[in-house]
Order: C-alpha cells, then sequence, then structure tokens
C-alpha cells in the first residue's frame, strides 16, 4: 500500500488558534451591534471570498452550512411575525404582524446567524484540538486543567459522530430507518445523550485516576507560538468587519440593535 498523499496546507492553517479564536470575536461583535442585512451580507460575501486561504472544499463549507441554513429561517420567523411594525403592513393575525420593517429585520437576522456562523466553519474546521490546547495553555495561558478538559470534549466530538453514524446504520439494517424521521431523530437525539453522560462520567475519572486534575504546573510537549502572520490574519478580520459595516453606514442601512 502506498502512503496517503499529505494534505496541502493553507495560509490560515500557519495561523496560531488563539488567533483564530480572537478572529472570531472580532467578526462576530461588531455584527451583534447592528441589525441590519447589508452588513450581515457583506460579511457573508467577503468570508467566502476567503475561503480559499482556509484550505477548506467548498463542498465541505456547505455541508456544514446546512444546519445553520436549517436554523436560520427559524430565528427569521419570530422577527417576522412579532417585530414592531413599520411601513406598509401585509397582514396581522392575533399578536403577529407582518410589515417592511418586520420583513427587514427577519432577513437581517437570518443572513446574521450565517455571518456568525461561517468564521467558525471556517477557521476551525482544520483546527487540530491538540493544537489548540497547546495555544491556549500557552499563549492564552488558561489553567492546564480546563485546557485538557477541553481537549478531551473536542476528541470526544468525534466519537458522537461515529455513534450516531453507527445508529443510523443499525436501525437501518433492522429495517427500522425508513419511516418516522422525527421520531427517529429524537430517539437517536436521547440515546446519544445517554451515551454522552456515560462517556464523559468515565472520561472524567480516568483523567482524575492519572492525575489530569490536579493542581500543578504543566509542561507541554510542542510549542505554541505566534507571528507575524497572526497579526495579519487578525488585522485582515478587522478589516473585512469594518468593510461590513461601512456598507451598512455608507447605503443608510446601519441599525443599532433594540432601535
Amino acid at each position: 500500500m502506498t502512503a496517503p498523499a499529505p494534505t496541502a496546507r493553507a495560509w490560515l492553517d500557519g495561523v496560531n488558534p488563539v488567533t483564530k479564536v480572537a478572529m472570531v470575536l472580532v467578526l462576530a461583535v461588531p455584527l451583534l451591534v447592528s441589525l441590519d442585512a447589508v452588513s450581515a451580507g457583506a460579511a457573508i460575501a467577503l468570508e467566502l471570498l476567503c475561503v480559499p486561504l482556509t484550505g477548506v472544499a467548498a463542498a465541505t463549507v456547505l455541508k456544514r452550512l446546512v444546519p445553520v441554513l436549517v436554523f436560520a429561517p427559524v430565528a427569521g420567523l419570530s422577527m417576522l411575525l412579532y417585530a414592531r411594525p413599520g411601513g406598509t403592513v401585509y397582514g396581522t393575525f392575533l399578536f403577529a404582524t407582518v410589515s417592511d420593517d418586520s420583513i427587514a429585520l427577519s432577513l437581517a437576522v437570518m443572513l446574521r446567524v450565517v455571518a456568525l456562523a461561517l468564521p467558525l466553519i471556517l477557521l476551525f474546521a482544520r483546527t487540530d484540538p491538540t493544537e489548540l490546547a497547546d495555544a491556549l495553555a500557552q499563549v492564552a495561558k488558561l489553567p492546564s486543567r480546563f485546557v485538557l478538559g477541553v481537549l478531551a470534549g473536542a476528541r470526544t466530538v468525534g466519537l458522537f459522530v461515529d455513534d450516531w453514524r453507527t445508529m443510523a446504520l443499525a436501525r437501518r439494517a433492522r429495517g427500522l430507518g425508513d419511516r418516522g424521521a422525527i421520531r427517529r431523530f429524537f430517539g437517536m437525539a436521547f440515546v446519544l445523550l445517554v451515551f454522552a453522560v456515560r462517556r464523559g462520567t468515565a472520561l472524567a475519572t480516568a483523567m482524575e485516576a492519572r492525575g489530569f486534575g490536579a493542581d500543578v504546573e504543566r509542561t507541554w510537549a510542542r510549542p505554541s507560538t505566534v507571528s507575524t502572520r497572526d497579526a495579519v490574519a487578525l488585522a485582515g478580520a478587522a478589516v473585512l468587519v469594518a468593510v461590513a459595516l461601512g456598507a451598512a453606514v455608507a447605503t443608510g442601512a446601519f441599525r443599532i440593535v433594540g432601535t
């Protein structure tokens, strides 16, 4: 057998994971201030232009966006029905009113959900949990007990995905996987919750038994440092969100949350 070809490193692969966390905050917090479709739409467009820098395949981005795209209309529906009416009113029913303002706010909320989720997908799709733990401990100077807990949790997520796939295949093999999609989903979700509690309890006990919970200063096998690339990436995130907000201000769409 031949060894698999090594994966080409993208530009953002050389950015420290802590810098990526800071980039997510830089991209997210300003978008939480404004509730308009222009800034969120501009942010999404600019973030999609940066996909080649992340090394994440377009198909992977789309696949991981599917749950977000399903949830976004649910988030926008409440704004569509119950936002403060303004402009032309198109219909009312009990406490629900659909108007120009509610439609605009609903669209803004849906786009903002996508704009907030997209950086997480692009920045952490290729981030190794061990590298993240090293960075949190050495760069962010977080307590080692917290860092090891984060690492254990991140590693466990992959097991949950495998458990879900195994349960789906087992149900299909028994002839139970073709009907009742909603009932099947909640049943499998409950079983997965039981697995999570059991696995988490066993993992916590094992980590305590091996001394991971001790309050001692720890050393780390792999050094984690920041470089000029991290500063460039963080500055790029700031420029991106500034351009998005600037577009909203220039078009007159900028709207502070609560107004």
